[in-house]
């Protein structure tokens, strides 16, 4: 009996013993290997090594692109794969291993464990490395752009070339590439491997001539022409304009060293100015009341700029001595000003006379304050009324209208183009209609009296008259 539970105890601590050595032997292992039932990134890790995971995980790695970033934000893409850039987990690994405790992985035979970790860092091969960075397009600008400072002139202006300023230092920004690889940084900001080439002589003479033209430009920039319903700002590209270059584009400067006012590009402004505005002897398409669209000239009526004027101004204006404090607005000066100034001078206050209806209306702020009917010249005595867009330019109470074989009494008298008028005739019953073709006036518009009585009272001297068929 007694050997009996001698062999048994023996039998027992000889399987405790087994089962204790096991325990260490597993322990042990998975202190090198991963532990059971352990995920990483999704792979499965079990009993294989870190130089195993790490080698299934870089082949799992979904990144593929180095982002760079140059300094205006732009984002350039270097594929890994080009570069021979490749994701490395060891360090990671070798913490992760290292944290796990003798009896984790007796924990994970019931509950697998599955974790989540970034390469800390990346491995490249050198020459691709350089060669995929080197081939970005920025990078190429920045070797071909050449060095210096200058003052440039095309279609819209002047303008400043400084390839001084904020340069790419190649080398400065390959070694940020690298560390940030070093460090599993995939975008690259390069925005402090810029730096700032210093200027030659010749250069620092181009800043200066810049700088002149800045303080010139921005001076003259305060100029604000008043064109009535718009203004025009002289901007840097106007201003830009007055300075004087030779043919190589390149700013001529007077004794004192500034940059001479160019005449002829400010008549050359003045005159597409004028161009612009100007209406006189121009036709304008016009909406009747009607309906329909027709096209005007415009006769005694319009706007007219003074050149000359106008030139004088601003040859004194853009003169280096005068010094503004704040904008200075400037009304040009007119040779004919029209009732309403800008590029539409008749604006929505006008008398319009449809001479084919045989109406007149009178619109004032763009209502209809009045609708008439008319009688206007005898086109059968070849008397009609001529067409074109005139203006009131005198009115009179009771006068004799007098002409070839005629004198007559009229109490309203508004004339808008030489002898030719808008007057009551009481000498008519009826208005309106086709009269006008065989017993019409000798060229003046016939209005009823009351109708005239009321639009006397109404309209201003220089209101535009549109007179159409």
């Amino acid at each position: 009996m007694r050997k009996m539970f001698r062999f048994l105890l023996v039998f027992l601590l000889c399987g405790l013993l087994l089962s204790l050595a096991g325990f260490l032997a597993l322990a042990l292992y998975y202190r090198n290997n991963f532990p059971v039932n352990t995920w990483i990134n999704g792979v499965y890790c079990t009993g294989k090594t870190i130089e195993q995971v790490n080698e299934e995980l870089v082949n799992a790695c979904e990144a593929s692109v180095l982002t760079v970033v140059d300094l205006e934000g732009n984002s350039w893409e270097i594929m890994m794969e080009d570069a021979g850039i490749r994701p490395d987990y060891t360090a990671e690994l070798k913490a992760y291993l290292r944290k796990n405790t003798f009896f984790d992985w007796l924990e994970n035979l019931n509950n697998p464990v599955s974790s989540e970790i970034t390469a800390g860092k990346y491995l490249a091969e050198e020459e691709k490395l350089r060669r995929s960075f080197e081939s970005l397009a920025f990078v190429g600008e920045e070797r071909t752009m050449e060095a210096g400072a200058a003052v440039c002139r095309d279609e819209s202006g002047f303008y400043f070339v400084d390839g001084n300023a904020r340069r790419l230092n190649e080398e400065k920004a390959y070694s940020a590439l690298k560390e940030c690889l070093e460090k599993g940084v995939t975008t690259v900001n390069l925005e402090a491997c810029y730096e700032d080439f210093s200027d030659s002589p010749a250069d620092k003479v181009q800043r200066e001539l810049w700088e002149q033209i800045c303080a010139y430009t921005d001076k003259s920039g305060k100029i604000v022409y008043d064109m009535g319903a718009e203004t025009i700002a002289f901007t840097p590209d106007i201003t830009a304009q007055f300075l004087k270059s030779g043919a190589d584009g390149c700013p001529i400067l007077d004794e004192s060293g500034r940059i001479m006012v160019d005449e002829e590009a400010v008549q050359s402004w003045v005159e597409q100015l004028a161009a612009d505005y100007n209406t006189c002897g121009t036709e304008k398409e016009f909406e009747a009341t009607r309906g329909d669209i027709v096209t005007v000239k415009y006769v005694t009526y319009g706007t007219k700029l003074d050149t000359e004027a106008e030139m004088q101004y601003l040859l004194e204006a853009l003169q280096w001595e005068n010094e503004r404090t704040g904008t200075e607005i400037h009304i040009p000066a007119y040779l004919q000003e029209g009732y309403v100034r800008g590029r539409d001078d008749i604006g929505d206050t006008y008398i319009e006379i449809d001479m084919t209806e045989q109406k007149m209306y009178y619109y004032a702020d763009g209502e209809q304050i009045l609708e008439t009917d008319i009688v206007t010249g005898n086109t059968g005595r070849r008397m009609g009324t001529p067409q074109g867009i005139n203006f009131v330019y005198g009115k009179e109470r009771n006068r004799t209208l007098r002409g070839p074989g005629y004198a007559s009494f009229v109490k309203y008298w508004v004339p808008v183009k030489g002898n030719i008028g808008i007057h009551d005739a009481s000498w008519r019953s009826k208005f309106g209609g086709e009269i006008y073709k065989t017993n019409g006036s000798h060229g003046c518009i016939n209005t009823p009296t009351d109708i005239m009585s009321e639009l006397y009272d109404m309209v201003e001297i220089g209101t535009p008259v549109i007179m159409f068929y």
